[in-house]
């Protein structure tokens, strides 16, 4: 475990110390797109923070291969190379996207050139655990488009995602977190080598994501663009490969018994990773709803709009970062529960607790539309917006005289104000969505 909290660290570290310069590098060679009409930003943002990432994404690899146990992992695997050249090849075309703006259908074509890449090096699905059959054996093909298919749609869903400020990097690192407990349980307590190279590639995801975040947080100085987005994606799909594809579910040995109950008994952590619904769940139906909706409405998949979820919890009235951390609660819940699932799958409590923290979520996502009010003797104590209309008048009379002036300067400035469009988020997504008229000039800026 010294090991892995090493390499994170020094992955953190790296991502973290480079995010500077590369801002300023971004800065100069103009990596600074105009604000599109579905973008929540105002402030003109560079992007390229992915730049930094990927050195994060080396220096992580560089600590681990030069460690005691984890060297361990280079010398039996050829996963991390794999996941190196797939690496590179999928930040170059972001990179190359983030300053040019690549065509969709040739982004697409590069996704599956880089999953490509690490199928020939090894980083493959050999087999899949089926319930009530056993493990399936892939041939070369089958085994190569499940690959490329997984790869391809946790990149997008990832990408997609990437539309607030933190929000990506906040909830890939969370999904990586429980991945990396799900792969260190699997190799540390039943001593699976096999297990090893995604809790490696866990361990470094997280480190790019907390090295990022800081720089990232609203209001964000710098953008990952889909050099970073598509390289977070990546890796987290190299993890859920590694150990999906290539883990013997038999030699867990959780049911003494033929190798069909042994993968029954493993099916609801197994089949979730394949897919992977539970680690990225957010993401993926962020995804498909974004690809139906736009289907539905006879435009291209690819096509961008403000229909994601993250636009929709701004829309109803949620501040920027509150719509921040309810994804990350969501995310965590979905994927934390899982975990829990895969350790004991026969506890109601599980069941009960992630009923429990689902509704508390419901209600969180339906306060925009409660105003609470404090009772009458902690008015004083609270914010304006808080209170009972007409109490402020009755606190003192420097109050009462301060809410008339107050008033007067309301009444004056009334002819000049703007009228509200209808769809605009109020007070609390007030930095979200508004009209683009405000802006004196279309200055660059980072895009979402």
């Amino acid at each position: 475990m010294r090991e892995y909290l090493l390499t994170l660290c020094i992955t953190a570290a790296v991502t973290y110390l480079l995010t500077g310069p590369v801002r300023k590098f971004a800065i100069v060679a103009g990596a600074m797109p105009e604000i599109r009409a579905r973008d929540v930003h105002r402030e003109p943002t560079p992007r390229l923070g992915g730049i930094a990432m990927f050195f994060g994404l080396c220096a992580g690899l560089l600590v681990a291969d030069h460690l005691t146990n984890l060297n361990q992992v280079f010398e039996t695997s050829n996963e991390p190379r794999a996941l190196l050249s797939g690496a590179a090849l999928i930040w170059l075309i972001g990179v190359l996207d983030d300053k040019f703006e690549i065509d969709a259908l040739i982004k697409l074509g590069g996704q599956m050139i880089a999953a490509g890449v690490m199928v020939v090096q090894g980083l493959t699905i050999l087999w899949l655990p089926i319930p009530g059959v056993g493990s399936v054996a892939l041939t070369q093909w089958q085994g190569t488009l499940l690959t490329v298919a997984l790869v391809v749609i946790t990149i997008n869903a990832v990408n997609f995602v990437d539309g607030l400020d933190g929000l990506a990097a906040g909830m890939v690192c969370i999904a990586a977190m429980a991945f990396f407990l799900y792969a260190y349980r699997i190799w540390y307590s039943y001593g699976i080598e096999a297990a090893a190279p995604a809790s490696l590639f866990s361990a470094i995801l997280m480190g790019m994501c907390l090295g990022f975040l800081p720089h990232n947080m609203h209001p964000a100085r710098i953008f990952m663009g889909d050099s970073g987005s598509m390289l977070i994606g990546l890796v987290l799909a190299a993890g859920a490969i590694s150990v999906t594809g290539q883990v013997d579910p038999d030699a867990l040995n959780l049911y003494v018994g033929s190798e069909k109950e042994a993968v029954h008994q493993t099916v609801p952590v197994y089949i979730p990773l394949l897919l992977p619904l539970t680690i990225i769940a957010v993401p993926a139906a962020d995804l498909i709803l974004a690809i139906v909706r736009r289907t539905w409405r006879g435009q291209s998949p690819f096509a961008a709009d403000r229909g994601h979820l993250h636009h929709r919890l701004l829309e109803i009235g949620h501040s920027h970062s509150r719509a921040v951390l309810i994804m990350y609660f969501w995310s965590a819940l979905i994927a934390f529960g899982a975990l829990a699932y895969s350790v004991n799958s026969a506890s109601m409590w599980i069941v009960l607790g992630v009923v429990f923290l689902s509704a508390i979520g419901l209600i969180l996502l339906l306060l925009p539309r409660f105003t609470p009010r404090a009772p009458r003797w902690m008015e004083r104590f609270v914010p304006p917006r808080y209170r009972r209309r007409g109490s402020v008048a009755a606190l003192s009379p420097e109050a009462s005289t301060s809410a008339s002036t107050a008033d007067q300067h309301a009444l004056a400035g009334a002819e000049n104000r703007t009228p509200v469009v209808s769809g605009v988020a109020g007070v609390n997504g007030a930095t979200a969505i508004g009209p683009r008229s405000r802006l004196a000039d279309r200055r660059k800026a980072g895009t979402r």
